[in-house]
């Protein structure tokens, strides 16, 4: 399996991935010119030169990020590869000096698994929601919170 950043050209195939799980009402969807204009956040899985999984890194503030957008093909569930990409973006935002990632889910179990802890989404802060307003299910977001403190995190 290769981690890398997202090019240009991986950008249908990550839309594919992503939006299969959104049309399941699992994730929220994704715009192709969304993520042009976002490709620096993403990462991927590769196995055989076929993308297996996809997650983002979105930075928010200079102390806060959030996992988003993290999809895992089909044949792949359950395999680690989620939990593999979810350390890899926590490692990405170690080095920048994050100090904590939250996620907005359906998932919520995995993330706990991956070593987050569910917190209200009011406790998040208002610049979190700025992007929400785009969102179709703004102002009644039915998304769970969950957050991570990564510099004291052993992960």
């Amino acid at each position: 399996m290769l981690f890398r950043k997202a090019r240009m050209s991986d950008i249908e195939t990550m839309a594919a991935l992503i939006n299969f799980y959104a049309e399941k009402g699992e994730m929220l969807h994704r715009t192709i010119p969304s993520m042009y204009q976002k490709i620096r956040e993403y990462t991927l899985v590769e196995n055989d030169r076929t993308i297996v999984a996809v997650g983002g890194l979105h930075i928010l503030w200079n102390d806060l990020a959030e996992i988003c957008s993290l999809a895992v093909h089909p044949e792949k569930i359950n395999t680690g590869l989620g939990s593999s990409l979810v350390k890899k973006l926590i490692q990405e935002g170690r080095a920048l000096g994050i100090e904590k990632i939250f996620a907005l889910t359906y998932q919520p179990l995995f993330f706990e698994k991956c070593g987050f802890t569910r917190i209200d989404k009011d406790e998040l802060p208002q610049k979190v929601w700025t992007e929400c307003i785009n969102c179709p299910k703004f102002p009644n977001c039915d998304e769970i919170a969950l957050i991570q403190n990564i510099n004291h995190s052993t992960s």
